[in-house]
């Protein structure tokens, strides 16, 4: 098979939302699978913002630096209203978090109507778009020109949307990316795995790379700057 590369895992959660490990344990449980890095994008809303981003953002400062793998600060904005993602986005942005993820229009955990198309409006802002459903061609055609990454999820249920999200994608041009969501060290993949992720979703070998290597590396060098 094709050099793989390491893998970059972008959306994951801990204690600080509803994970299982602390930051350093899920950080330490992706390096024994060879990631090269882990976003820490724990969910978020009015309740928890400012105390989730702050903490995750002390843990990469003081332990990170220590770590074997890259760690991003990120927030995954959950259940949040359409006309509302917009400031949670910014705020997100200008506290320190690198990724921002919007929960998107999942076939399981419904979130709000007008969540995807509210989420890849806002370039520069929103990073992905997570599990998105049932996306709209029109969506889609945003994303894409908004630079805003479209998700292939390895989780069960929100996986169902998997076949649509990769044959709308391919159609309309969009990047696709493939991650876990992972709650704990069971959900987290090694890099053949989320190769199956991307080719049950229907993508053929070229895309199913480009969905599982040079989009993660290019979304890794992009919030590194």
């Amino acid at each position: 098979m094709q050099d793989l590369g390491k893998r970059i895992e972008f959306h994951s959660h801990t204690t600080l939302s509803d994970g299982l490990l602390l930051p350093a344990g899920l950080v330490r449980e992706a390096e024994i699978r060879d990631h090269a890095a882990i976003a820490i994008t724990d969910h978020v809303d009015a309740s928890n913002f400012e105390f989730v981003i702050k903490s995750i953002l002390k843990f990469v400062n003081e332990q990170g630096p220590e770590l074997g793998i890259t760690v991003i600060p990120g927030v995954e904005l959950s259940y949040i209203t359409p006309s509302q993602i917009p400031f949670y986005a910014e705020k997100a942005k200008q506290l320190g978090a690198k990724i921002v993820i919007v929960h998107g229009e999942s076939p399981v955990e419904p979130v709000y109507p007008g969540t995807n198309h509210a989420a890849v409006k806002l370039k520069g802002l929103v990073d992905i778009l997570a599990h998105p459903g049932e996306i709209t061609e029109e969506d889609t055609l945003l994303a894409k020109q908004h630079g805003i990454y479209l998700e292939l999820s390895a989780k069960h249920g929100h996986k169902l949307g998997n076949k649509h999200v990769a044959a709308i994608a391919t159609a309309w041009g969009a990047d696709l990316l493939v991650n876990t969501d992972a709650h704990s060290e069971t959900g987290l993949i090694t890099q053949i795995e989320a190769y199956a992720v991307a080719k049950a979703a229907g993508l053929k070998k070229e895309a199913i790379i480009k969905a599982i290597k040079d989009n993660p590396q290019a979304l890794l060098k992009r919030i590194s700057k």
